[in-house]
């Protein structure tokens, strides 16, 4: 094994090795031993991904095998890496936001009793996302895969004593569980097809794949493939309808909320597909699905975020809207872009998250921006990095949102692939929108009167206790003022505001218009993409001084300006307006009924299935006939035996006689 394969080792077993740590001598280190091993081995990883960038830059890439498990039927089942452009990307992602997260939750989770358990499962979290982006076949994909979903579940529950947490977690295990049905599917077919799981001989035998159809169905094979694959990124990156576990989701701790929603599960959806682009590309028909999901996406559950009144819901919808986007780009072929936006969204994402948990802090747990207001001046750092973050995503000039959502509004308006307009129809109205629910929390969080200290709205805080006798209260106090986070939580917010300003400017070139992707990435000759944008590529710079002049721009400052207008200057207006649309407002806060289509038809369907089951599979057939029919047959049986064993010699006599006379007859007719 060369020194760079054990580079490639180090990253995920760095993170593995403090959360092994953290969690099985959790009380032996204490709680500072227990984030020292992990911010170091988080640290390690992120250090190491740097060296194999540097490499991967120098022209060096790898693709083998570190393990092989078995072979079963000519198909080899191993651990082995692919290290390349792609990859080393989202490595750098995943470690440099997971050590942000890691630093920020000393401070978050200062109080808290699980302290240990907590960075261990986040220090776990970050090795199963390590090893699904580093895989090289479909094995140690789908092991990544299922263990980003194993820990989320303990995450999003990491409160169990809270009713609510163990539903969210349950709600998001299921319909996980749902997408990755399809996904195993997609992997099936695959081996059967292909005889392989290695992603190089797969991609190989693309085109044989995309020449055969379906047994029995004669549906095309490449098409069946590539929409089961994408049922699996619909569940992990919580597309339409897949979707309802992300907002619940906001059960568990904030830091866990900026990893799932910014760097780790929720993109791995979005990798995937972009890694399975040679697939992708051989099947319109998977396309415009895939289009189409996203596009709904995008602008559905941008709506969402409107009437949302809790910090971290309405991040968490911002989220899923923007998983839209990147949906988007996948379907109009425009891979790089989406995984450029998965780049700029990871930073200025977390730094939301985070920056929302910081206010949380200040508030004394309260979540309710019904309850803040003016906290510019007490919590001046979480305010700028916030804001800095809120321009990122609203996509203005300059800033990493800007170059990565314009991209991809500029491809799918060059897109001629089926569905397309109305994606292009989505895409555009969701700038507006998205700038409106993001401004409306940054001015009723930041700006105009200071609403803490009085009577509160119904809310809930990270730190709930179920229990009675808890000696602390959620929300600032009559006379009681918020109050700037400990240095531990605002340093991860000032390292993430770099990058969430800078590195769509500085990567642009390189990932969309460059040859960083090359041979990573395919996109067909008919597929057009970002080719029209590249001819018309002119530099960062260039780019953003036309962005003053396009359509996005003045549809996100339409929105910024009418959430200052509703909620500075005339908070009166949505009111009157909740009032008069108070239909559109209950279809928005119930979410679209998702949730209740849900319970009624596959909760209450499951239950009146097991109901059934229950009266006629177990009581009726089990108990009924099986176990009791047998026991009632046998006691009829001897019933009627006993009624011949009486004692009495001539009654035995009697029946011998009977006996011998029907068997003379019988025989007598048969011989």
């Amino acid at each position: 094994m060369t020194d760079m394969q054990k580079l490639y080792l180090l990253v995920p077993l760095a993170p593995l090795a403090g959360a092994i740590l953290a969690g099985l001598f959790g009380k032996m280190i204490g709680r500072a031993g227990a984030h020292i091993v992990t911010i170091l081995g988080v640290a390690v990883a992120f250090v190491a991904s740097v060296f194999i960038y540097q490499d991967v830059q120098a022209g060096n890439t790898f693709n083998g095998t570190v393990y092989t498990w078995m072979v079963a039927g000519g198909i080899k089942f191993e651990v082995g890496f692919l290290v390349d452009a792609l990859t080393v990307m989202m490595m750098l992602v995943v470690t440099f936001v997971s050590l942000m997260v890691h630093i920020y939750t000393i401070g978050y989770m200062s109080e808290d009793p699980g302290y240990q358990r907590f960075f261990s499962y986040i220090s776990l979290f970050t090795f199963s996302m390590l090893m699904l982006v580093m895989s090289n076949n479909f094995l140690q994909l789908f092991f990544g895969w299922e263990a980003v979903g194993l820990v989320s579940y303990l995450l999003i529950g990491f409160w169990y004593e809270r009713p609510t947490a163990i539903y969210a977690n349950l709600k998001a295990f299921l319909v996980n569980r749902v997408g990755d049905f399809g996904f195993l599917l997609g992997i099936g077919l695959i081996a059967a097809y292909a005889g392989s799981l290695n992603y190089a001989e797969v991609f190989a035998k693309a085109g044989e794949l995309a020449s055969q159809e379906m047994a029995v169905t004669g549906w095309s094979l490449i098409t069946a493939i590539c929409i089961c694959l994408f049922i699996g990124a619909m569940g992990k990156s919580a597309q339409v309808p897949l979707h309802v576990w992300l907002p619940d989701s906001m059960e568990g701790p904030t830091p866990i909320s900026a990893l799932i929603h910014a760097a780790t599960m929720v993109t791995a959806g979005i990798f995937m597909v972009a890694r399975m682009s040679p697939l992708f590309e051989l099947s319109d028909v998977a396309l415009s699905f895939v289009l189409v999901i996203g596009a709904t996406t995008a602008l559905f559950m941008g709506f969402l975020g409107i009437v949302q009144n809790d910090i971290k819901r309405v991040v968490a919808y911002s989220t899923l809207s923007q998983l839209g986007y990147m949906t988007v780009a996948l379907g109009v072929s425009a891979y790089s872009a989406a995984v450029f936006h998965l780049m700029t969204h990871a930073f200025f994402k977390a730094l939301l998250f985070l920056g929302a948990g910081s206010v949380i802090i200040g508030m004394h747990h309260d979540q309710d921006m019904r309850n803040m207001g003016g906290l510019r001046k007490y919590m001046p750092i979480t305010w700028i990095t916030s804001l800095l973050g809120s321009l990122a995503l609203i996509g203005f000039p300059f800033f990493s949102g800007f170059y990565s959502k314009d991209s991809i509004i500029e491809a799918v308006h060059a897109s001629t692939i089926p569905g397309a307009g109305y994606a292009l129809f989505c895409v555009l109205l969701g700038v507006f929108v998205t700038a409106f629910y993001s401004f409306r929390m940054y001015f009723l969080v930041f700006h105009g009167e200071e609403r803490f200290g009085q009577a509160h709205h119904g809310h809930h805080g990270d730190h709930d206790d179920e229990e009675p006798a808890a000696d602390h209260h959620h929300g600032l106090a009559p006379g009681q003022k918020p109050h700037e986070s400990p240095w531990v939580v605002t340093l991860p917010l000032v390292l993430l505001a770099i990058p969430s300003v800078v590195i769509g400017f500085m990567t642009i070139q390189p990932m969309l218009f460059g040859d960083w992707f090359k041979g990573v990435i395919f996109v067909g000759d008919n597929h057009v993409g970002l080719k029209e944008l590249a001819a018309h590529f002119h530099g960062a710079t260039a780019m953003a001084i036309h962005g003053l002049q396009t359509a996005p721009f003045w549809l996100a400052m339409g929105g910024v300006g009418l959430a200052w207008f509703f909620y500075m200057v005339r908070p009166d207006i949505p009111a009157a307006i909740q009032r008069t649309f108070k239909p559109l407002y209950v279809l928005l806060d119930n979410k679209y009924y998702f949730d209740r289509f849900n319970e009624v038809f596959f909760a209450g369907g499951s239950r009146l299935l097991g109901k059934g089951l229950w009266k006629i599979g177990d009581q009726g057939v089990i108990d009924g006939i099986a176990v009791n029919g047998t026991a009632r047959l046998v006691g009829w049986i001897a019933q009627i035996s006993r009624l011949f064993q009486t004692g009495h010699l001539y009654q035995y006599a009697f029946v011998m006689i009977i006996g011998v006379f029907v068997l003379l007859t019988f025989w007598s007719r048969h011989g």
